[in-house]
């Protein structure tokens, strides 16, 4: 059973590392994939976002053991309501603004401090959602009813769920991107702006999930923000940032 420590957190690593290696890549592969592959940054870049991603998750199930630890069962109604949809779908839509914002040379070094921040998002967006094990995990952690040793739970479970193929498949992404991004004034361009759509189309899926209207409206709210941001950044055809060259029209020579 799981009154004795060493055997609770060995069932706890089992658990996470179970969930790890199935239901966890399936869910967050069409995220943070479609992100790598927009971002098309191989090498240190692809393994900062897998960090950086992974991370994310190790942080929020640590938080959701500590919560579930110190709040009891409401907290696990709370989370088993679907908010987590809700959020998932937010972090979905502020990667994909980030891929398509137009970037100034003044903000280019801030950009890519800022970098790591859609992938954590992500990473920890998609823990809100209690899968069957993150549930057994959860109610653990209520029993418990102290919140550092729900928070050791979580921390435990997440070491565990972070041992997955998206070890391997993120930064196998992130170099499909840089194979698809054939020079820097063609492709980047375009596949940032399909990836964005694609992580658009995730976020409309989660979020319709609790509210279809609310869903719609959020994604057009997104769209004209990126709108937005084009238009501010529009400059004479000859002087256009690099990124947006190929979405300007087609000068006759």
């Amino acid at each position: 059973m799981l009154n004795e420590p060493e055997v609770t957190l060995l069932a706890v690593w089992t658990l996470g590392f179970a969930l790890g290696l199935t239901a966890c890549t399936v869910t967050c592969l069409p995220f943070i994939g479609t992100w790598s592959i927009g971002r098309a940054e191989a090498g240190r870049n692809g393994l900062a976002d897998t960090l950086a991603f992974l991370g994310g998750r190790l942080v929020s199930y640590t938080a959701l053991g500590a919560f579930a630890g110190g709040l009891g069962d409401w907290f696990i109604r709370i989370l088993a309501a679907g908010s987590g949809h809700l959020l998932i779908g937010l972090a979905a839509q502020f990667a994909a603004l980030w891929l398509v914002w137009p970037g100034r040379d003044a903000s280019c070094m801030a950009r890519s401090r800022l970098a790591g921040m859609p992938p954590f998002l992500l990473g920890a967006a998609l823990t809100l959602i209690p899968c069957a094990p993150l549930a057994t995990l959860l109610a653990s952690c209520a029993a418990e009813a102290q919140a550092q040793r729900g928070a050791l739970f979580g921390l435990v479970f997440g070491l565990g769920a972070l041992l997955s193929p998206l070890l391997v498949l993120i930064p196998a992404t992130a170099s499909l991107g840089k194979l698809l991004r054939r020079d820097e004034y063609g492709m980047l361009p375009w596949l940032r702006a399909g990836a964005a759509l694609v992580l658009l189309a995730l976020a409309w899926r989660r979020i319709a999930l609790l509210d279809a209207d609310l869903a719609s409206g959020l994604i057009v709210i997104t769209l004209l923000i990126g709108l937005l941001g084009r238009q501010r950044s529009r400059r004479p055809a000859n002087s256009a940032p690099r990124v947006l060259q190929p979405l300007l029209p087609l000068r006759i020579k």
